[in-house]
């Protein structure tokens, strides 16, 4: 049986439900049991299509947030990584080769992991995960604009005051 090209509402179900879980949609396309991606894309720029696209949209907005759950459980973590050295040390006044071995936490991968999660939930909900870049205040503290005026008042003439 090859892979399904005819559309669907429980293929479409069941992309969207794995999406907002934190899969690509390239990994879900990758199952024989899934359509091909170029299928799904064609599905989403189909006309008649509108409800797919409308829970597509709402799935990657929730793989937003799937990713940012990753985020807590990554750094929470630790992955044990071994890192092998080859050096020289003086035995002797000789210099012989050796080599050193090292087992810890991999701080970079995980670092690497959060940022290309926070990275993606920043771009898949920038209102939600974007960064900030609008200046507003609030009900209770509204942002308040004052003028400041400089007025050069000629000391030699006392009806001058500036106002």
């Amino acid at each position: 049986m090859g892979r399904p090209t005819d559309y669907t509402n429980e293929i479409a179900l069941q992309i969207c439900e794995r999406i907002a879980d934190g899969q690509s949609l390239r990994k879900i396309c990758r199952d024989e049991e899934m359509p091909d991606k170029a299928t799904v894309l064609r599905w989403l720029a189909c006309e008649d299509r509108a409800d797919f696209r409308a829970l597509y949209a709402k799935a990657r907005e929730l793989q937003a947030d799937s990713y940012v759950d990753d985020v807590v459980d990554i750094a929470d973590t630790p992955i044990e990584a071994t890192t092998t050295v080859e050096k020289e040390v003086a035995v002797d006044k000789v210099l012989q080769p050796t080599t050193e071995t090292r087992t810890a936490d991999a701080v970079d991968r995980s670092r690497l992991r959060i940022d290309a999660r926070k990275w993606a939930a920043s771009k898949l909900a920038p209102k939600k995960y974007g960064n900030k870049l609008e200046l507003a205040g609030d009900a209770d503290n509204p942002i308040v604009f004052e003028k400041i005026e400089r007025v050069i008042v000629d000391p030699a003439d006392p009806d001058s005051s500036g106002l």
